[in-house]
């Protein structure tokens, strides 16, 4: 008999945040399934009380059977914020001018994996990519601390800083002693920018080393923005993220006004699962 209060189909790829989700879904009686790699059961097809976690690959073929719209932040929404929330110039060129760039410079796919977001001496140095594909390119920073948000129409739900000085360093945001630094920044962004964003969301912020030599705390910015139904809730509260999870990838029927811009469409990229 399906739950009343539906079920949460997760990717066969297991990770310990699937796993975390999972008991957090059955601890509010959802009914939990780990899809098989083939077709959608049928006991699960477009049942109206579907909700996803996993990849987007995977998710490209099982979203429409499942009968769940994933919500996901625009691909040029971080080149687009205004400096005073990115704290560095980040465009999207694509890859043969990339290039042609003098470095240093910070370089990733938009989109996909297909080489790795890192730091290069110069252009030149991007590996190769099938055709032209736009890269986003930026100007280095060093982030003394990252925090990932889970953001439920505007608030926060929970987070986790989860790297210092970009090592993985996972913490509960909750009594951490840049919490309060870490809510006053995403309130200006959300006050500011949240109608450029899906009603469920993850972001990662973080606080920018200062200069050298400089007596300054440093700033904080936006490291960039990703759909929560494959973001890692690192020290999170699971409940919390099953929260935003559970909006981010529910039934396509449930989708609000405002979220269907943000829905995915067309064939996923070639990220994993």
């Amino acid at each position: 008999m399906p739950s009343r209060a539906g079920f949460l189909a997760l990717a066969p790829h297991r990770s310990t945040t699937a796993a975390l989700l999972a008991d957090a879904a059955r601890r509010r009686s959802m009914e939990v399934t780990v899809l098989p790699v083939g077709t959608v059961p049928d006991r699960y097809r477009e049942r109206g009380d579907g909700h996803y976690y996993g990849g987007p690959r995977f998710a490209a073929r099982v979203a429409r059977p499942l009968g769940v719209a994933l919500l996901e932040p625009d691909d040029g929404w971080l080149d687009a914020l205004p400096y005073a929330f990115t704290g560095r110039r980040i465009r999207r060129v694509p890859l043969s001018e990339a290039r042609r760039l003098p470095g240093p410079l910070f370089a990733k796919p938009p989109t996909d994996k297909s080489f790795p977001a890192a730091v290069y001496g110069s252009g030149a140095e991007l590996p190769p990519a099938a055709g032209d594909p736009l890269v986003q390119v930026s100007s280095v920073v060093t982030w003394a601390e990252e925090f990932r948000v889970f953001l439920l129409d505007g608030e926060i739900r929970t987070g986790s800083r989860y790297a210092v000085h970009g090592l993985l360093d996972a913490a509960p945001l909750a009594g951490h002693p840049q919490e309060s630094a870490v809510r006053a920044f995403t309130r200006r962004l959300t006050a500011s920018c949240g109608d450029t964003l899906p009603g469920a969301v993850v972001v990662d912020v973080g606080r920018i080393s200062p200069p050298a030599r400089s007596a300054g705390a440093g700033s904080w910015a936006v490291v960039e923005a990703n759909m929560a139904w494959f973001s890692n809730v690192y020290a999170a509260d699971p409940g919390g993220a099953l929260d935003v999870v559970l909006r981010a990838a529910g039934p396509a029927g449930l989708v609000r006004e405002r979220d269907r811009a943000f829905r995915r469409a067309g064939p996923a990229s070639s990220a994993g699962m």
